[in-house]
């Protein structure tokens, strides 16, 4: 007979399938992240739509949240001034791209170390009064990843294919 394994690992594993780790659907959020230039993260594909290290932000940002609210920890200790969406006002450098891409990583080790310490029999608790369970806030975040994962691979192509496809 075959164990079922715990909602919790299961939803560890989604996490991670999301963010970092091998899966059948194809490039994760680090996967579609992985080499790019800071000069291809900071690029906008139009006027007021968003650049790669904006979308990274974005997801760091996100985890942050669902963390917080998993946890219970107050507002306001996110590493940036601000919410949700955190604009660049030009080019950034390699630098900066790179500790945006620290900031992800930590923002995914803090969220996904605080799934594994929950218990599978509060997972289905909703949260703070309102609607939505621990489980349905982690299976979110998962699910945030994979749809900017395919926004920066769309962003990626319309680098590829502009005028020439210069770098």
């Amino acid at each position: 007979m075959r164990r079922t394994q715990p909602a919790t690992a299961q939803l560890v594993a989604l996490l991670d399938e999301a963010y970092d780790h091998r899966s059948w659907h194809g490039t994760n959020l680090r996967g579609s992240l992985r080499g790019l230039t800071a000069r291809q993260a900071a690029w906008r594909p139009a006027p007021g739509r968003h650049s790669i290290a904006e979308i990274a932000m974005h997801a760091a940002y996100w985890k942050y949240v669902v963390r917080r609210k998993l946890v219970g920890d107050p507002r306001g200790s996110f590493p940036l001034a601000g919410s949700n969406w955190f604009p660049l006002a030009g080019s950034i450098d390699e630098r900066e791209w790179k500790t945006h891409l620290a900031l992800l990583a930590q923002q995914h080790r803090l969220l996904r170390d605080a799934v594994t310490r929950l218990s599978d029999d509060i997972l289905e608790q909703r949260l703070g009064g309102g609607k939505l369970t621990r489980a349905a806030y982690i299976r979110g975040v998962a699910a945030h990843d994979l749809y900017h994962a395919g926004q920066v691979q769309t962003i990626k192509a319309l680098w590829r294919s502009r005028a020439g496809g210069g770098s």
